[in-house]
């Protein structure tokens, strides 16, 4: 099947977007990120008529692709994953912006999916409200809600918590 006009541009200038995006909506999975942007983008390659179209065609990937990983939630496997190399020891105070990382994306993992897309498109993606509530297929007092409640758990998450009250090693 021949590629669509146009959709070879779209993918090189909005994958690393998506991808990033979608690495935040994974829980900080790089592979499971990746086959979630390659998903999204093969159902707007299907439909890359209509969407180039759009006025946003980014908007709608974005709006697979969270579609995309909400039905993946309900099929996700959490068993264990085999490692080549063990892990190493607890990292000392050259690593921070790691540990930081780390946390976060523990801190990530404790949000509900809903909530994890909020913070993804409004704080990542910096759109507005609604913006992110067309994308999310919901009302603006949804995103509110989702995003206050969201930034609420993220302030009292223990893997966040030394960060936030700067009594981590900096």
């Amino acid at each position: 099947m021949a590629q669509p006009p146009d959709f070879a541009d779209f993918v090189r200038s909005r994958s690393g977007a998506m991808l990033r995006a979608a690495w935040l909506l994974t829980g900080g999975d790089w592979a499971l990120a990746e086959d979630l942007v390659q998903t999204a983008l093969g159902e707007v390659w299907r439909r890359w008529g209509r969407v180039a179209g759009m006025a946003a065609p980014d908007a709608y990937a974005h709006k697979v692709m969270l579609n995309t990983c909400l039905r993946w939630r309900g099929r996700r496997w959490t068993g264990e994953i085999a490692s080549a190399f063990l892990p190493e020891s607890a990292a000392g105070d050259g690593f921070h912006q790691v540990e930081m990382r780390e946390a976060l994306v523990r801190a990530l993992r404790e949000l509900s999916m809903r909530q994890r897309a909020v913070i993804m498109l409004r704080y990542f993606e910096d759109r507005s409200e609604a913006e992110t509530a067309d994308i999310m297929g919901c009302s603006v007092g949804t995103v509110k809600s989702q995003a206050a409640k969201a930034m609420a758990k993220l302030r009292h998450a223990p893997a966040l918590r030394d960060f936030l009250t700067g009594e981590a090693v900096a």
